[in-house]
């Protein structure tokens, strides 16, 4: 096979098979110590993360798609292998495909960047600042600290006409028509390239048009006719993979120093690497580019923050010097314009021109005059600048420029508020000057107003205000004269609604929805009952009561004291209402006034049901209700049909509450005239219990236990059968509590089955010292009773 040949591989294929060869690529690497021992087809014998390596270090390798293949044929790779890893790569893009929505990128790339290029710098740890005041920014200064603004290069576009070819780019032919071929060529440090049988191209200078036609025309001599009409042959050059240069950026940069870049990159970009101007002492607007010790352009980077202007952002040669200059003149502009910072002034520019690249001023902004504050040999001096003044206004070094803001007052203003129809601000103006013009334009006042008096709020010439009450409807009748407004007047119209309190009544007791309403005039009791959801069920009609303020001294219906003075501080009216809503002669013509009280009371014997539950040893146990008033717990039994042959009385609870009340229902049956026969409420319980076998000793003894009842056994019996008492038990606080609730002191009360005797605890004395405590310190004393003897002899 000719070099011709090996060169003219197929792009197509390369394209489908990058990613088989690049495996096969680290198969070749590591196949030294393996590849003996293995057969072709143990490519089946690979698991998906062996492929999956074997991928990720075949990219990683350095060998050009050739090699590898011819690599991996020499080593004995068969076709069958290289089909078999594709279709195993093939599934792996598939399923990686639909689990992550990723694929395994094609390496067929035609342009790609040298691995030699320098980085942008990234601080990894950002510490907090110490200092809390906030220092004015220098503007640009954060052009070059945008992690996502880094001016790279697009290698996705054609290659620009003005690239000038330099050693170390590849430069791509591709022959098709009559012929195919296709030639990758580098162009060496003598800036030549050579095709095979043809003489060497010197390229190196030429931008990459000048080159496509010199490398076309000697290729020319091996293909007759090539792109030119009716030959059938053509050639297509393009750029591959481009070369590296070398920069050097010098002056007040962040960091200064020689860079290695793409060829295709710009200025803005080597500036990005070296972090841009150092905002302390370094220009944004006198950046020099030296090529061949001549200054070929001066970069302004305001161009591009202000205009995006990107005329001076060419593209860097090799040993390009990039230098940016110390500032001459800085400014500081402050307060009301839209980008407060530190501007750089060049010479013959003026405060209106520093004053566009700050954005000019805010809406609120105090444009009569700017406060200047400028550095002089010995201190400071204080400027007032005009409007007049900006455009031919000179800044100096160090100058801080100051807009202040407008003041919160008006020239013109005057203001109605209150019962007129549109209060609001008004124009002091020929045609409203007066209160009467005032309220006209305001469209007249509302029904509510209150005309007898109003007030003008005015603010005096040393800023106290004065009040200047009016009557207004003799103002408006032309009684009195007209008052002038002056510029900050405050005209304000009280309502009748203001100058009085809240209206309202209130309704309570059995209707469905009791509380406070709104007053409104020729309100009716019906309809206030209506208004508040009509009555509930237990509503008595015919005792329906209002209870009204006495709003004067006295009143026919009072009664009066012996001095003859008023002792009734309200007046009570009494009504019947149907549930109709229909109300009776009596109280057809009242109506009701602010602040009544209407309450509604409830019938004399109606209430909701009240219920009790019965469980345990009855005959029906359940909720049953009370019929009456006067219902004990004996009526419960009855009403439960009785007491079954295994009920124990004596472990009967009764509960209220939640609470266990103490009753026996032994002396209940017995004698239903007892004291403890109580009077049933609203959910209590009874629970008659079966008889229990057992009783429970607690508390202070060595076993608390259940012992089984022994009659005739006492409270010392059956703490005996406990184990007796413990150190700390309280044994004359003995007592015990029987199942229905009562409790008994003393170790000689009678024991009932299903009891619990308690022994209580002694309360821990922390003052006591326990028989360890009290050897231990009678052993230190004696310890120093002897020491001090013998000190003494």
């Amino acid at each position: 096979m000719s070099a011709s040949d090996k060169l003219s591989v197929p792009i197509r294929f390369l394209k489908q098979s990058t990613y088989l060869l690049l495996v096969f690529g680290y198969l070749v690497l590591t196949s030294s110590a393996t590849v003996a021992q293995q057969t072709p087809s143990r490519v089946d014998q690979l698991s998906d993360e062996q492929v999956a390596e074997f991928y990720r270090k075949a990219q990683a390798s350095g060998l050009t798609e050739i090699q590898i293949e011819q690599a991996a044929m020499s080593q004995g790779y068969t076709l069958d292998d290289v089909a078999k890893m594709r279709r195993r790569i093939s599934q792996m893009r598939t399923q990686s495909s639909r689990t992550t929505g990723q694929i395994i990128a094609d390496s067929g790339i035609v342009r790609s960047l040298p691995d030699n290029l320098s980085r942008p710098i990234r601080d990894s740890l950002v510490l907090p600042r110490l200092d809390t005041v906030r220092k004015p920014v220098v503007f640009g200064a954060s052009l070059f600290q945008n992690a996502s603004l880094s001016f790279e290069p697009n290698l996705r576009i054609a290659t620009p006409q003005s690239y000038v070819v330099g050693p170390d780019d590849e430069i791509i032919i591709d022959i098709y028509g009559a012929s195919a071929d296709n030639y990758k060529l580098r162009v060496s440090p003598e800036g030549t390239v050579k095709v095979q049988n043809l003489a060497p191209i010197f390229v190196s200078g030429l931008t990459i048009e000048q080159a496509e036609q010199r490398i076309i025309g000697r290729l020319r001599q091996a293909y007759q006719g090539l792109n030119r009409p009716g030959s059938g042959t053509y050639a297509n050059i393009s750029l591959g993979q481009i070369r590296s240069i070398r920069i050097t950026i010098v002056g007040e940069v962040i960091r200064p120093g020689t860079y290695t870049i793409s060829s295709l990159a710009s200025a803005f970009n080597a500036l990005y690497l070296a972090g841009g101007p150092n905002p302390e002492t370094g220009s944004f607007r006198k950046i020099g580019i030296i090529r061949g010790n001549r200054v070929v352009r001066t970069i302004d980077l305001y161009d591009f923050l202000l205009r995006a202007d990107q005329r001076d952002n060419i593209r860097l040669q090799d040993q390009d010097v990039i230098r940016v200059a110390d500032y001459d003149v800085r400014v500081e502009l402050a307060g009301q314009v839209r980008r407060p910072a530190i501007y750089e002034v060049l010479p013959g520019e003026t405060l209106k021109t520093v004053l566009g690249f700050a954005g000019n001023y805010t809406d609120e902004a105090y444009t009569a005059s700017i406060s200047l504050r400028r550095n002089t040999p010995r201190e400071r001096k204080i400027f007032s600048i005009t409007q007049d003044q900006l455009a031919t206004f000179i800044p100096q070094r160090g100058d801080k420029y100051t807009i202040g803001r407008i003041l919160e007052r008006f020239e013109n203003r005057v203001q109605l508020t209150g019962a007129v129809m549109r209060p609001g601000e008004f124009a002091l103006e020929p045609g409203l000057s007066t209160v009467k013009e005032l309220i006209q334009r305001a469209d007249g006042l509302r029904k509510d107003a209150f005309t007898n008096r109003a007030n003008i709020f005015r603010e005096r010439d040393n800023m106290d205000m004065e009040n200047i009450p009016f009557d207004v409807a003799k103002l408006l009748r032309g009684e009195v004269a007209d008052i002038p407004l002056l510029r900050q007047d405050s005209v304000v119209i009280q309502s009748v609604r203001n100058l009085r309190e809240t209206y309202s009544i209130s309704i309570e007791g059995a209707v469905n929805n009791p509380g406070d309403y709104a007053f409104i005039n020729n309100m009716s009791v019906a309809d206030l009952i209506a208004q508040a959801g009509g009555f509930q069920e237990g509503a008595s009609a015919s005792r329906i009561e209002i209870s009204r303020r006495i709003r004067t001294d006295t009143t026919t219906s009072a009664v009066t004291s012996t001095s003859g003075t008023s002792l009734n501080t309200v007046q009570i009216f009494a009504f019947s209402v149907d549930k109709n809503l229909t109300v009776g002669d009596e109280a057809s013509n009242f109506t009701l006034e602010p602040f009544d009280i209407v309450a509604v009371r409830s019938a004399p014997n109606y209430e909701p049901q009240q219920r009790v539950f019965v469980s345990g040893e009855v005959m029906y146990p359940g909720n049953y209700a009370i019929l009456n008033r006067s219902e004990r717990i004996a009526d419960l039994i009855k009403l439960a049909g009785g007491l079954k042959n295994s009920a124990y009385l004596a472990g009967a609870q009764f509960k209220r509450r939640g609470n266990l009340v103490a009753a026996d229902l032994r002396t209940i049956m017995d004698n239903p005239a007892s004291e403890q026969n109580v009077l049933l409420e609203n959910s209590d319980t009874l629970y008659v219990a079966r008889r229990s076998e057992v009783v429970a000793v607690q508390g202070a003894v060595l076993n608390p236990v259940l012992v089984s009842f022994e009659k005739g056994f006492r409270i010392d019996d059956y703490i005996r059968q406990a184990g007796g008492f413990t150190e700390n038990a309280r044994r004359k606080k003995t007592y015990i509590a029987y199942q229905n609730g009562r409790k008994d002191v003393g170790r000689s009360s009678r024991v009932e089955s299903g009891a619990t005797i308690v022994v209580p605890f002694k309360p821990l004395d922390s003052n006591r010292l326990t028989p360890v405590e009290r050897i231990t310190i009678l052993s230190v004393l004696g310890t120093l009773t002897l020491a001090v003897a013998n000190f003494f002899k």
